[in-house]
């Protein structure tokens, strides 16, 4: 069978046991790196001290890395805040040592130079919240998944409940699976670019599964397949444009917000793509295999009022 046949309509679903296979494979690896390699928590999560420091000048991040690194803070992270002036510096938390003490060494190695350098703010995060935002942010996950659940079981039928459900987990872990096998760090912003990366694709889901459940009631005749190829090729264009008009504006923040939303614009990057590839694919192949039929998605007959009586003589 051809991708696409003489009425426009691309062939989605021919490669769906590929996809389908490809997927359980990124899946399968995601969950082995997140075994052996984990996530790179960033402070939010494992607790330490944020110190914000000023310059007069621009600031050499790679100098203030090795007077840090001489100071005995050699896994400190070092990056710009706001401005060249700005330093934004992040230490993993010292057992016995007070982060007042901790900010008093890192500005005495900074001017141990000569350099005018000052300190802006200081701030602490206990290992108890941090175990406290690993708890609620995977809490929020597993409620927002349940939400959606009974949400597309209601507004449309539990088979495409089920798909949506599959391709946001999919969703999910991959992207989780980026940032273990990167090392990339996880910090609040990430997460948050998480549960965005759910949103945005099941708005991608339901308007696919929309046009789905429509077909289905207005073509009379087709297989499910078919119907299925028809409504993707005809969501194609929203979804390419919603796609790339949200890509470029997340391309800018990677390459011009700063160290700080890297990781948030790459979650969401990845998740734009990965979103995508998932409403067309795993959503809707997911649908096909639990059986979804034209019956299915019939809205139920009403019976008119009278209408079991006798007719008159």
């Amino acid at each position: 069978m051809r991708l696409i046949n003489l009425s426009g309509t691309v062939n989605f679903m021919r490669l769906r046991m590929a996809t389908m296979i490809f997927s359980t494979l990124l899946i399968v690896g995601s969950i082995g790196s997140l075994a052996v390699n984990g996530l790179n928590w960033g402070l939010d999560f494992t607790g330490g001290t944020l110190i914000e420091v000023g310059y007069e000048e621009p600031a050499k991040l790679s100098s203030i890395r090795n007077q840090l690194n001489n100071a005995d803070f050699a896994d400190a992270i070092v990056q710009n805040f706001g401005s060249s002036e700005d330093v934004l510096i992040r230490i993993a938390p010292r057992d016995g040592v007070k982060s007042a003490v901790i900010g008093d060494q890192v500005l005495r190695a900074l001017r141990s130079e000569g350099t005018a350098v000052e300190m802006r703010r200081i701030e602490f995060v206990g290992p108890n919240v941090g175990e406290e935002l690993t708890e609620q942010g995977g809490l929020a996950m597993l409620v927002a998944l349940i939400c959606i659940l009974l949400y597309v079981a209601m507004r449309f039928e539990w088979r495409f409940a089920l798909g949506s459900v599959a391709a946001l987990v999919h969703d999910v872990m991959l992207t989780l699976g980026l940032f273990s096998v990167l090392q990339i760090e996880f910090d609040l912003t990430v997460l948050a670019a998480v549960l965005a990366v759910i949103g945005y694709s099941l708005n991608d889901t339901i308007v696919v599964c929309d046009r789905i459940r429509e077909n289905f009631r207005k073509i009379r005749k087709g297989e499910p397949v078919e119907i299925v190829n028809i409504s993707l090729t005809q969501t194609l264009n929203r979804t390419i444009i919603t796609s790339l008009t949200t890509a470029l504006v997340l391309i800018a923040l990677f390459y011009k917000g700063g160290a700080l939303i890297h990781g948030f614009a790459t979650a969401l990057l990845f998740g734009v793509v990965i979103g995508t590839y998932s409403s067309i694919y795993i959503a809707s192949s997911v649908a096909l295999a639990l059986g979804i039929s034209k019956e299915d998605l019939m809205p139920p007959q009403v019976e008119k009022e009278g209408a079991d009586m006798d007719p008159l003589p």
